[in-house]
């Protein structure tokens, strides 16, 4: 088979990512016993021809895109001022994540937005920014590359002292049925009705990575991503529906693994060669919906929000049959993903939350702290300048280098012992002083949530 390069399709004329991964897959499924030769001429002839290879069975698809062929290119400047926005807890923002946020500001298709008390500087978009835009406008990184990275809360049907009870075994269950990183994971996974969805076939970048996507279901991220066993502590009169006590709990906070990355990056490319703006907004290169590319951005997005749910259900699923327990109620919540909701003045957007909590009035959802400090499973309190939103977590204080070369494993373990925690794995980039405090972060949210229960992390495993 004639092996042709991704330079190769740019010097033919297919500088479309689309084209380009149509290309490359139509080659290696039809043109096993074909020369190089013979396939550029070929490619060449749909360029100059598309017309004439419409009907083609094996070409067809390739002559669609690129007729006519040609990605128009529109350059965009910035607003002079930013639209104003509202930081909670602004105290403990640090400055880089405000100018990410005030170039957000800027953009020409921006609506609204606001920044959470958990904010910190990320790609584009900060981590805690929450952005309104136009709604036939979405930004692939102000979703970001895990897309639909999320909490997942089940509660299970014994008190929390099962825990203290149990330890030994809990561990063991933990490590036999969870597991962290690229493709390693525990064998046995049932298939998922998300992978008979139809865009796994029509959309090249989700057919692609359909394989990969099956085996690592199931699995979980590296980084800050966690399984836990740990105790819920409900009041009287909470709005989760279940009643006042001390409950046992698995929690888990993951996203949608590698699926997720490519396809952030491959509309990004996309959006960056149709959408040119100023060096410092780059990141926010964004694709329109009413445009093919845009179309199938979101497609692709909801597919991985539900192959995130689908990696923490089948987690749960197995810790819960190895623990012979069941499940009284279950509560999750996306906080890397993009929605199609209306503002209160009517008008309708796209609301981006990066590292943001949804939480429209009575919206349950779930704030975690760190590997030693509780989380809060809370609901919404609807609040408009917040963009219905809350924090997603704690917040970084500390890089993750910071992190690793200014806290000892020492340090770390010393804490874990004096909090009663068991930690399986881990690393000191996510030890708990590298977090802000999580109960500074809640208190400056008082407009935007009630707070349901709290969650004391236990038995937590990370990965190494």
């Amino acid at each position: 088979m004639g092996n042709i390069k991704p330079k190769e399709l740019n010097s033919i004329g297919y500088t479309d990512n689309i084209a380009k991964s149509i290309a490359i897959e139509t080659i290696h499924k039809h043109c096993k016993h074909s020369s190089k030769e013979e396939i550029i001429s070929v490619l060449q002839n749909i360029i100059r021809y598309p017309d004439k290879y419409k009907t083609h069975q094996i070409w067809g698809k390739l002559a669609e895109i690129v007729s006519p062929f040609k990605v128009e290119q529109l350059s965009y400047e910035l607003r002079e001022e930013n639209i104003p926005y509202r930081i909670f807890g602004e105290e403990n923002i640090d400055e880089l994540a405000r100018q990410q946020m005030t170039t957000a500001m800027k953009l020409p298709v921006t609506v609204a937005g606001a920044l959470m008390p958990d904010g910190c500087a990320g790609y584009g978009l900060p981590i805690g920014g929450v952005l309104a835009t136009t709604d036939d406008i979405v930004i692939p990184y102000a979703v970001g590359k895990d897309i639909a990275c999320r909490m997942c809360l089940t509660i299970l049907d014994v008190e929390a002292d099962f825990i203290y009870k149990n330890h030994d075994k809990i561990v063991k269950v933990l490590i036999e049925n969870t597991s962290f990183g690229s493709d390693n994971k525990p064998t046995g996974c049932p298939p998922h009705p998300v992978f008979d969805k139809s865009e796994f076939q029509e959309i090249p970048i989700l057919k692609k990575n359909r394989e990969k996507a099956i085996r690592q279901l199931g699995s979980s991220g590296m980084g800050n991503h966690f399984v836990d066993i740990c105790e819920v502590e409900l009041d009287s009169g909470n709005k989760v529906g279940l009643p006042q006590g001390r409950y046992a709990a698995i929690l888990s906070h993951s996203g949608s693994r590698g699926l997720g990355s490519e396809i952030a990056d491959f509309y990004t490319a996309i959006a960056k060669e149709t959408c040119q703006l100023p060096r410092q907004a780059g990141p926010f290169a964004w694709l329109s919906l009413k445009n093919e590319s845009g179309q199938e951005y979101w497609r692709c997005m909801e597919i991985a929000g539900e192959y995130s749910a689908a990696n923490h259900d089948l987690i749960h699923h197995r810790i819960i049959k190895a623990l012979h327990l069941k499940s009284l109620l279950t509560i999750s919540n996306h906080h890397n993903f993009a929605w199609k909701e209306t503002l209160n003045d009517g008008t309708n957007v796209i609301i981006h939350r990066k590292g943001a909590t949804p939480a429209h009035l009575g919206e349950l959802g779930i704030i975690p702290g760190s590997m030693t400090s509780p989380g809060y499973l809370v609901s919404g309190k609807g609040n408009a300048d917040s963009l219905f939103s809350a924090s997603h977590g704690a917040g970084r204080m500390m890089s993750r280098f910071d992190a690793r070369n200014s806290i000892s494993r020492h340090a770390m373990k010393k804490l874990l012992a004096e909090k009663g925690v068991t930690l399986i794995g881990g690393t000191t980039e996510e030890a708990p002083q590298a977090y802000k405090d999580i109960d500074m972060v809640i208190s400056a949210q008082n407009e935007l949530i009630n707070i349901e229960g709290r969650i004391l992390p236990k038995i937590v495993i990370m990965s190494e």
